[in-house]
């Protein structure tokens, strides 16, 4: 008789899993070909099948996940493709991972378990499982590297070029994100609050800038190569225009977020046009500027390593892409990458974070309550 307490889907999870490893060890067992750690492995899972009428902790999902994953890593073989009970490990490891993260996913939604702390263990999950299933894909089906090197390449090869690394972000990231960031950021805050004061401006710039904001990188970046040289200047530049004109209309419609009663309460109080901007109709187009900042913090980075594609010093993220992909260096491409992407989500976290303090009286901060 099968669990109330679980859902269709994890059940059907737990299923998967128990039948994958059952078979795996089936498998291993009859061509004696297997790793002994990968075998225990095999045989906690079949041993599972239990979980569907005796409650097991979640917490032994994520045990038996973590378990697999590292027997499956440890036992690949060192030549040759890898064999049959390997995969059904695999596919054993990833149902025990999924879950884990649906049972934990639901845990904290019944409030359970607090969301703080906890809430970040499933996207590390995801993460590692991902990165697992990426190594061993790669490694046991003999994958060239040419075309996907394995993590552990990735991994070595960024350990190895570490100052070859952060001479490119320092390159492309302090000295040409952060300054044309800024720059276009405050302009188009700046821009935008002209352009609200005018109807004139507002008929005429608006069109303009959602024009702009469609262009291409591709067609900018050779332009501002030419116009400012190779160093980081030109970059700085394509960053500007990257996120001038997605801060100018989010801000513009912000500012119009107030609604009409609460700018004849300010009206009423006799507040002049400077505090009415100043004290509602700004904080009221906050969680519109957040998420301007938000998008140009993905872009910035974007136009900037594509903008090196067309001319830079010898040193920066896309120059090295560009450089790695022509000298089949791939894992020094895909170290450039995940540096590319730490450096984007951090960024991005930043924000986020700042936007939180800021904006802590919405009720998208509030967890939607109002």
């Amino acid at each position: 008789m099968m669990r109330s307490d679980l859902t269709p889907l994890q059940s059907g999870l737990a299923l998967l899993a128990a039948l994958a490893a059952l078979a795996g060890l089936a498998f291993s067992l009859s061509t004696f070909t297997t790793a002994p750690l990968l075998a225990l492995v095999c045989s906690l899972g079949a041993l599972s099948l239990v979980r569907l009428i005796w409650p097991f902790s979640l917490w032994l999902d994520g045990a038996l996940a973590l378990l697999g994953a590292l027997a499956l890593v440890a036992s690949l073989p060192a030549e040759g493709s890898m064999p049959g009970h390997h995969w059904l490990a695999l596919v054993a490891a990833w149902a025990f991972a999924w879950l884990f993260v649906e049972r934990l996913s639901a845990t904290i939604r019944l409030g359970k378990l607090p969301e703080t702390g906890t809430g970040l263990v499933i996207p590390i999950v995801f993460g590692l499982a991902l990165l697992v299933a990426w190594e061993v894909i790669t490694r046991g089906a003999n994958v060239p590297p040419v075309l996907l090197p394995p993590p552990s390449a990735i991994g070595a090869r960024f350990l190895a070029e570490t100052s070859i690394l952060w001479a490119d972000f320092v390159q492309t990231f302090i000295k040409s994100v952060l300054p044309g960031y800024a720059m276009g950021c405050l302009a188009g805050l700046g821009v935008a609050i002209l352009v609200d004061r005018s109807p004139f401006l507002k008929a005429g710039v608006m069109p303009i800038g959602n024009f702009m904001s469609a262009l291409p990188i591709i067609g900018i970046a050779p332009i501002m190569v030419m116009w400012f040289g190779f160093d980081w200047q030109s970059k700085a530049a394509v960053v500007v225009a990257m996120t001038f004109f997605p801060m100018l209309v989010n801000t513009v419609a912000g500012l119009n977020a107030a609604s009409a009663i609460e700018r004849d309460l300010m009206h009423t109080y006799a507040a002049s046009s400077w505090q009415t901007l100043m004290k509602l109709r700004l904080p009221a187009a906050g969680p519109f500027i957040f998420n301007a900042l938000k998008i140009n913090s993905t872009l910035a980075l974007i136009g900037a390593i594509v903008a090196e594609f067309f001319g830079t010093p010898i040193v920066g993220m896309g120059f090295r892409i560009s450089t790695g992909v022509g000298r089949l260096a791939i894992d020094l491409v895909w170290a450039e990458i995940a540096v590319a992407a730490v450096a984007g989500s951090a960024f991005y976290g930043v924000i986020a974070l700042i936007e939180r303090g800021v904006t802590f009286w919405h009720p998208s901060v509030r967890g939607g309550r109002a």
